[in-house]
C-alpha cells in the first residue's frame, strides 16, 4: 500500500468500505462481487463492521463454473458475502482465539499462532485496515456458509 495518496491507509480511513476497498488492487474480485450482489450502498452505509475480504487469489481458487453460477444468483452471492462480515470493529486481539457471529448468523472460528491469524482456516494476509465505517482483514480463502 502506498504511504500517501490514493490507496494509502490515511485515504482509506476517510472513505466508506467499498470505495476504500476499490483502491486495493488485491480486492478487485471482492469489490466486483459486492457490486454484482447489489450490496454496494448497504456496505458503504453500514456502521462499525469487520469484513474478512477474500483476495483475488482466494477467488481464483474457486472453480470457474462454480464462480459463474454464484455470480448469476444474487441471493446466494449476497449470503456468501454476508458470511464474511461481523458486527463491530474487530482488533487483532479479538481474533486471537474465539468465535464470531456473521451477518448471515453463521459462526467463524478465529485463532492465532506465531503471529499468523486465521478465520475458519483462512489465513489473514493483511489486516486491521481502517475505513470510515469498517475494518478490513484480507484473507487467502473464500469462507463458505454452513461450513
Amino acid at each position: 500500500m502506498p504511504k500517501s495518496g490514493p490507496g494509502s491507509l490515511a485515504q482509506l480511513a476517510g472513505e466508506p468500505l467499498v470505495t476504500a476497498a476499490s483502491h486495493i488492487p488485491q480486492l478487485s474480485s471482492m469489490v466486483a462481487a459486492v457490486k454484482k450482489a447489489g450490496l454496494e450502498d448497504a456496505a458503504n452505509s453500514a456502521t462499525d463492521i469487520t469484513v474478512f475480504a477474500p483476495t483475488n487469489d482466494a477467488f481464483a481458487k474457486i472453480p470457474k463454473d462454480t464462480l459463474n453460477r454464484l455470480e448469476q444468483d444474487k441471493q446466494r452471492l449476497a449470503r456468501l458475502l454476508a458470511h464474511h462480515i461481523v458486527e463491530g470493529r474487530k482488533t487483532p486481539a479479538d481474533l486471537k482465539s474465539g468465535s464470531l457471529v456473521t451477518l448471515d448468523s453463521g459462526r467463524l472460528k478465529t485463532g492465532e499462532s506465531n503471529g499468523t491469524y486465521t478465520v475458519d482456516g483462512a489465513k489473514v494476509v493483511c489486516g486491521n485496515i481502517q475505513t470510515r465505517n469498517a475494518t478490513i482483514y484480507m484473507i487467502d480463502s473464500v469462507l463458505q456458509p454452513g461450513g
